[in-house]
């Protein structure tokens, strides 16, 4: 569905994609992923037709971007981080009599799309309120349905639920959910829970490269390496310096009062680190083997691990 080859842009001095390749198969829920300053945002601009890249080429459903006579518009559906609307219309009006329109549809086609879309997006209650009293929440998913008016086969989302409480991303992450199987998306974005959620594959990117595309669960099994999480009621104390001394662990990290140790050997590390803790004399309130989550190796592939 979207194929990116040897994508080079560069802004001045800044080099923003160095040959970036990936490609996203028809019906998958894409994570792509990265730092900031990686390029995510760049390259969602080139697909959707804001920027032009330097060199390299991009292909959307065998069409070519850039070619004479090419029009992706039909074959795209975009919604930014925070849509824009005309807050004096409803929600009805905006889909129907502004959105509808702009790809062609007659009237009453444009009314019929616009209540499936209100339905789908559960803003049918909503459908005759001013868009400038919806919460959050509500923009975010009319956007999206702004996005779906003309049924395109490709979804491009850009943040699409990082400036929404928890409650507003929980409502359009299991909007999202449903979309799977009817439209490919790209999904873009920094939020790796959302991403382990939603995401089929997962595309990570790091300087303007990527570093990794694999299916989710392969990624996560492929990069399951053994990790200890240890919660005690109090700081750890000079414990966690000793500790990172082991030669069975690899690296260790502390978040309050929990410890995760990235270790080379489960059943060295099970007999060092309990016999460690005992004649540390502190109050270990958790000690389990936990599977690495898509943000343990998002960090590890982008270089930014602690």
């Amino acid at each position: 569905m979207i194929q990116i080859e040897n994508l080079v842009k560069t802004y001045g001095t800044v080099r923003a994609l160095d040959g970036l390749s990936l490609q996203v198969e028809a019906g998958a829920v894409y994570g792509f992923l990265g730092p900031n300053g990686a390029g995510k945002t760049t390259t969602m601009r080139i697909l959707t037709g804001l920027a032009r890249p330097d060199s390299g080429k991009v292909t959307i459903l065998d069409q070519v971007l850039g070619q004479p006579g090419v029009d992706i518009r039909p074959l795209i559906g975009v919604m930014p981080e925070e849509p824009a609307f005309y807050g004096w219309m409803t929600a009805r009006e905006y889909l129907r009599d502004l959105m509808a329109p702009l790809y062609g549809m007659a009237p009453k086609a444009a009314r019929q799309r616009t209540d499936e879309l209100l339905e789908t997006v559960d803003l049918k209650k909503a459908a005759r309120r001013r868009i400038q009293g919806f919460s959050r929440g509500m923009r975010q998913r009319l956007g999206l349905a702004a996005a779906l008016v003309h049924k395109p086969p490709i979804l491009l989302l850009d943040e699409p639920v990082s400036a929404l409480d928890p409650a507003g991303r929980k409502e359009v992450l299991e909007l999202i959910e449903t979309l799977r199987g009817q439209t490919t998306i790209l999904l873009s974005t920094h939020i790796l829970a959302d991403v382990e959620r939603v995401c089929d594959v997962v595309g990570i990117i790091n300087q303007g490269r990527l570093v990794l595309q694999e299916g989710r669960e392969a990624l996560l099994a492929r990069y399951a390496q053994p990790l200890f999480e240890i919660e005690v009621d109090n700081g750890f104390g000079t414990w966690a310096e000793e500790a990172q001394t082991l030669p069975c662990v690899k690296s260790l990290s502390l978040v309050d009062h929990t410890a995760r140790l990235l270790v080379n050997d489960v059943e060295l590390a099970q007999t060092v680190l309990m016999s460690s803790l005992a004649s540390s004399g502190l109050l270990v309130r958790r000690f389990e083997i936990v599977q690495p989550s898509l943000e343990d190796i998002f960090l590890r592939l982008t270089g930014t691990e602690a």
